[in-house]
């Protein structure tokens, strides 16, 4: 299952079905959270990943938690969300806010939201991840590449399908992520494609063109 799969599969719509019912935004405004918030987790761990410390203690907390059994359990979505909390917390550090402020002035979703939501993805995000681990059978020195892998055919696949708003975004989001890295991925993500929080979203397309239509102008 590639990362598109993911998002726009049974998995996507679970999450986006419950964060509508939990929090009153619309599918389609969730989705487009997710597709934007997920590459930036898997940028963020792919990061870390070069650190040999923080790559045998990712390896390790896939394999304790994360299988991939919340891919096929929806009850673990809303049920997990504390512990995502803690997992956005180490991935994101002192960023945490700032990625926050930055997807909330792009959704135009309320900061208060946007917070939960990603904590109900990040458990989700690491269940696929422990997915793919065990099925390409890695260990924690080849982390890093498994993840720029998902990334680079999440990218490939995006912009080889953009018949729909969804691989539009993505396509964008990691094409811009993948194409000028700078190292850091909240400014490679979030400053180049997003434009640093809204400049590129005055009429010169790119992600925030996107997301205003599929967001219905927010």
């Amino acid at each position: 299952m590639s990362l598109i799969d993911l998002l726009t599969g049974n998995t996507g719509n679970q999450v986006a079905e419950q964060a509508e019912n939990k929090f009153g935004i619309s599918k389609n405004q969730v989705i487009a959270i997710l597709a934007v918030a997920t590459p930036l987790i898997i940028s963020y761990l792919r990061n870390k990943s070069q650190d040999a410390k923080e790559a045998e203690a990712l390896n390790n907390a896939l394999d304790k938690d994360h299988n991939g059994s919340i891919l096929n359990d929806a009850s673990q979505i809303e049920a997990r969300q504390a512990e995502g909390g803690s997992i956005l917390d180490h991935i994101f550090g002192g960023q945490k806010s700032t990625v926050e402020n930055q997807l909330s002035q792009n959704t135009g979703i309320s900061i208060d939201k946007i917070g939960p939501i990603l904590a109900m993805l990040a458990p989700v995000v690491m269940g696929y991840i422990g997915q793919q681990k065990q099925q390409s059978n890695v260990g924690a020195g080849g982390l890093g590449d498994l993840l720029g892998g998902i990334l680079g055919n999440a990218s490939n696949q995006a912009q080889a399908q953009q018949s729909n708003p969804l691989n539009d975004i993505l396509g964008s989001v990691l094409g811009g992520g993948q194409s000028q890295s700078s190292g850091n991925p909240l400014n490679d993500i979030l400053g180049s494609v997003l434009g640093g929080g809204g400049n590129q979203q005055q009429g010169g397309g790119g992600l925030g063109s996107i997301l205003g239509n599929i967001l219905g102008g927010k």
